[in-house]
């Protein structure tokens, strides 16, 4: 959890990889928590693939993040750093300059949260992500969580290895002392015997509860009070 003068609490969104739907689950996240009467704000350090508006670049996930849970804040002001290539941060930064800084990233995100009480914040990626390589300084996406001081929650696929990208993404924020709050499950189909068994399978190889089971084109996710204290 963060601990600043607001006392706003947040959450980290990571996952065991890319397009697992972690912008699908912020987004659904925020929009239960609005939808609860609770104030929320939504962060992401680093962006690519963005497209480009008469000359300007869009960040489009945290534009959809907005748009579907009712945010208030414009997108431009809740990304830290916004890259055109659709790369790696790292690799994109290389290419296009404006590498990431750590100082940067904690003020933005400083910034946000002293608006709410609550914050979701957006990794890039898996959980390895590396957001800076150069000559001068690395930035991994761990270390960005580290300076935000947040839990982390994962977001996993349901189909054939999801138990293994489960267990070694927990592991390995295990190994950072990173704390992991649980995992969500996206793109879930209730009886299906796969999707089915890797939850029971993802809880007893990590002694973590999955949280939350978001079905394929979900519009809202239900925010009761057991699964608001367990995600903050």
């Amino acid at each position: 959890m963060t601990s600043n003068t607001k006392k706003t609490k947040g959450i980290f969104i990571s996952a065991t990889g890319t397009d697992t739907g972690k912008t699908f689950v912020s987004a659904l996240l925020l929009k239960g928590i609005l939808q609860r009467g609770l104030d929320a704000g939504y962060y992401k350090a680093a962006l690519s693939g963005a497209e480009k508006e008469q000359g300007r670049l869009i960040p489009g996930d945290a534009e959809y993040v907005r748009r579907i849970a009712g945010l208030k804040t414009p997108a431009e002001e809740t990304v830290s750093y916004v890259y055109e290539h659709p790369y790696s941060p790292h690799l994109a930064a290389q290419i296009e300059g404006n590498p990431a800084e750590l100082e940067k990233i904690r003020a933005d995100y400083t910034a946000q949260a002293a608006r709410h009480d609550y914050m979701v914040a957006e990794g890039s990626g898996g959980i390895v992500c590396p957001i800076r390589m150069d000559g001068e300084k690395q930035i991994m996406l761990t270390d960005i969580i580290k300076a935000l001081s947040l839990d982390i929650l994962i977001v996993v696929p349901p189909a054939l290895g999801g138990i293994n990208g489960a267990v070694l993404t927990a592991s390995y924020a295990e190994h950072l002392s990173l704390r992991v709050r649980g995992f969500i499950i996206n793109r879930f189909l209730p009886g299906n015997t796969l999707h089915e068994d890797n939850k029971i399978t993802i809880e007893k190889l990590t002694g973590l509860p999955v949280l939350v089971c978001i079905e394929e084109n979900a519009e809202t996710i239900t925010i009761s009070d057991s699964l608001l204290g367990a995600l903050f």
